[in-house]
């Protein structure tokens, strides 16, 4: 897949774009300008500014990004000009002309309708847990519409006036996830009539923030399915961590210190061992593995593994992986992100950047990271400098993880 161009510049404006849009709101907010929706502050204006629409378009996001540009210069001329009358008339004719030379792109362009909830984001967290309660939510209510795979066909979908969205197009993923959680609740309309129902009275808010965490992961399904990649960017899933002979932890501990590898372990296929360079979790199916090979391999490796902590990674070269996820879901929903069946996921290896983002797939029955490779990447090939690394894929697939980060704008929202 691809992702936003990753120019610098670009990265700049959307975050600068996002935080002038939360300060504003959480300002009228603390003045009592604005009410609060479902828990939070409510955003008070029919329309706000389309990030997810500059993040594809660079030419309109330049134009744009020269307009502010020539705004804050004319601004500054006029209070310049206030405070230093004697160059007034020069500092008038220059605001004006920066405001006649400037590009005006269209409005229609750079604005979207946005709800009160727009800026609202998932209490829930994008867990394991939040994912698997997500999933029974959605086979209830949503998969005789949106289907079961989330392709948009579904039993019922052929009595809808519009047809269902699929879920393995970028376009449904980018919406902001508050205007996401508001269609749930309140439906859809057109100018012919309802599209969608919503779900106002039938779910609670945090049920419809698990849903649409288990549509990520749909997404990432159906996505595998169509063209075998993430028609997105996906965060890893957080979930609890036990690691023998030492305190249990969240995953989020390791985020923004470390690289993850995730494996899919039975008893046909035992931990790896630990590598310096990323940290290791498995996840396994507690039924097979519970007194399998691997959980002895486990135990064994309690007794000789350094103590480790986020930001003082000391593994111990020699000895097999010991950090397990510590869900019976996990398995289920790294299996479909993976686009895998449940029953062939063993074997199956995942790469997260430090950031979090699950960046690259080695499925399992294949020569491990020789056939694997970025999922979610803005560039096709590596560098032509890069020649020696050929000999050693997964060096390759970490040298171009970090080289290409992920900068995903998810309804005007940096990622």
């Amino acid at each position: 897949m691809t992702s936003p161009p990753s120019h610098l510049w670009l990265n700049a404006l959307l975050q600068t774009l996002q935080f002038v849009q939360s300060t504003w709101l959480g300002t009228l907010y603390a003045l009592g300008i604005t009410d609060d929706s479902h828990g939070a502050p409510a955003w008070p204006w029919a329309q706000r500014i389309a990030g997810e629409n500059l993040v594809i378009d660079v030419a309109l996001a330049r134009q744009f990004a020269w307009m502010l540009a020539a705004i804050a210069f004319a601004v500054v001329c006029l209070l310049l000009a206030v405070c230093w009358r004697r160059a007034w008339r020069w500092l008038t004719v220059a605001a004006i002309g920066a405001l006649v030379l400037a590009p005006w792109p269209s409005p229609r362009l750079w604005l979207t309708a946005a709800v009160p909830t727009s800026f609202h984001t998932s209490p829930t967290g994008f867990t394991v847990d939040s994912i698997a309660r997500g999933a029974r939510i959605y086979s209830a209510q949503c998969a005789a519409c949106h289907g079961t795979d989330g392709r948009g066909e579904g039993p019922l979908a052929t009595t809808l006036r519009r047809w269902p969205p699929t879920m393995a197009s970028a376009l449904l993923s980018r919406r902001a996830d508050g205007e996401l959680f508001w269609h749930v609740l309140y439906g859809m309309r057109d100018d012919q009539g309802v599209t969608m129902p919503g779900f106002l009275g039938r779910l609670s808010d945090r049920e419809v923030w698990a849903a649409l965490d288990y549509m990520r992961v749909l997404s990432a399904s159906a996505g595998m399915a169509a063209g075998g990649s993430w028609p997105v960017p996906i965060a890893l899933p957080s979930v609890a961590v036990k690691c023998a002979g030492r305190p249990d932890r969240t995953l989020d501990a390791w985020r923004g210190n470390q690289r993850v590898r995730v494996v899919a372990v039975d008893a046909a296929h035992p931990p790896p061992f630990e590598d310096p360079r990323f940290l290791t979790l498995l996840i396994r199916r507690d039924d097979v593995l519970a007194t399998g090979p691997a959980a002895v391999s486990v135990r064994k490796v309690a007794t000789v593994a350094t103590p480790r902590t986020p930001g003082n990674v000391t593994p111990l070269f020699g000895t097999r992986a010991d950090c397990v996820a510590d869900a019976g879901e996990a398995w289920q929903v790294f299996a479909q992100i993976a686009g895998a069946s449940a029953s062939g996921l063993a074997g199956t290896e995942w790469l997260a950047d430090r950031d979090g983002w699950l960046r690259a797939l080695a499925p399992a029955g294949r020569r491990g990271w020789a056939d694997g490779g970025l999922m979610c990447t803005t560039s096709t090939s590596l560098q032509d400098g890069d020649k020696s690394s050929a000999r050693d894929p997964l060096t390759a697939t970490l040298r171009e993880m970090d080289g290409d980060p992920v900068r995903f704008v998810k309804g005007g929202f940096v990622h």
